[in-house]
């Protein structure tokens, strides 16, 4: 009964590792889409020069 447990908990680790390793590449994705975005929607500065859409 042991073993059977240990191997239900090991998948059930390794499942749950699976589905949060995808879940951050989706977001991954997401940050590097709007990261490209703001990098070609830039405005200028007011000096004329050109600006940066991130404050940092």
């Amino acid at each position: 009964m042991v073993p059977i447990l240990l191997v239900l908990l090991l998948v059930l680790i390794l499942f749950g590792a699976g589905f949060a390793v995808e879940m951050l590449w989706w977001i991954a994705l997401a940050v590097l889409v709007l990261w490209v975005l703001g990098f070609f929607m830039r405005g200028t500065t007011a000096g004329g020069g050109r600006g940066r859409w991130y404050r940092w």
